[in-house]
């Protein structure tokens, strides 16, 4: 049972994904990161003397402190930002525990060096489906560039960012999978939920709705969105929320029906 300010690996996996996700940050010392370079999703790395330097960022939210056990860095750092009024707690055994929980991590070599990512405008399926993986699993502070898709190659190249859901760069389709499997595989992401999520997002970008029924809906909403919104920021936050749904189907609902009244004849 963790301890007291403690919490087990599994708890912060519930809420990764999802809008109440803590704040991870891992206070690893460079030697134990070295020898195991892959983060907890959304994790940000922070030498353990500097949490503080975290504050303006916080927004007084709960915060996960992780190292490599659980125990003196992290509890350290923990109880620096309770100091300063901040909910911080550590990871029960570390990166460790979570590793040997076979929880996902993230390879520290894939992620871009710039918050910033750039693909075409006028979002659907794809384009809604990653940046919502990208914020609910990877780098929460991303940001996403939406141009022309005549330019969105050189807008990513000029401006540092990641170019993405555009031919002939990393993030993109693969054979038959779509790009959101591409972030999913690149960035370690597979676990049940995100898996079943993946084939309806397949499914509908790629319009191949027999592979999961859900694809349609998916595909109606992605539309009935890029009709209702103009602005294509405000339409990714209204897109978010619809993943968020999903993500929540994917994981705790998708074996539920719905049947009402009860015994209506077919």
């Amino acid at each position: 049972m963790p301890g007291l300010n403690q919490i087990a690996p599994a708890q912060p996996m519930r809420l990764i994904g999802t809008p109440e996700m803590p704040v991870i940050v891992d206070v690893r010392a460079p030697d134990d990161f070295a020898a195991h370079p892959y983060l907890i999703p959304t994790a940000r790395c922070q030498p353990h003397k500097e949490v503080v330097d975290l504050l303006p960022k916080l927004d007084m939210r709960r915060v996960s402190v992780v190292c490599q056990r659980g125990l003196k860095l992290s509890e350290g750092a923990a109880a620096l930002l309770r100091t300063a009024g901040i909910a911080a707690e550590t990871l029960e055994g570390g990166t460790e525990a979570w590793a040997a929980a076979g929880l996902p991590m993230v390879p520290a070599a894939a992620l871009p060096a710039s918050h910033l990512w750039a693909t075409r405008h006028r979002p659907k399926i794809d384009r809604i489906a990653c940046p919502w993986a990208i914020r609910r699993f990877v780098d929460p502070a991303a940001e996403f560039l939406f141009v022309a898709p005549s330019g969105a190659a050189a807008v990513a190249d000029r401006f540092d960012a990641t170019p993405f859901d555009i031919e002939g760069v990393r993030f993109s389709h693969r054979g038959a999978a779509c790009t959101f499997d591409a972030v999913l595989d690149d960035f370690g992401l597979h676990t049940e939920a995100l898996d079943r999520l993946a084939l309806v997002v397949r499914a509908a970008d790629t319009d191949r709705h027999d592979l999961a029924p859900q694809a349609a809906g998916l595909l109606a909403i992605s539309v009935g969105l890029s009709r209702q919104f103009r602005d294509d920021l405000q339409q990714l936050e209204a897109g978010m929320v619809v993943c968020d749904a999903l993500y929540r189907w994917a994981r705790d609902g998708h074996d539920e029906g719905h049947d009402w009244p009860a015994g209506r004849k077919a």
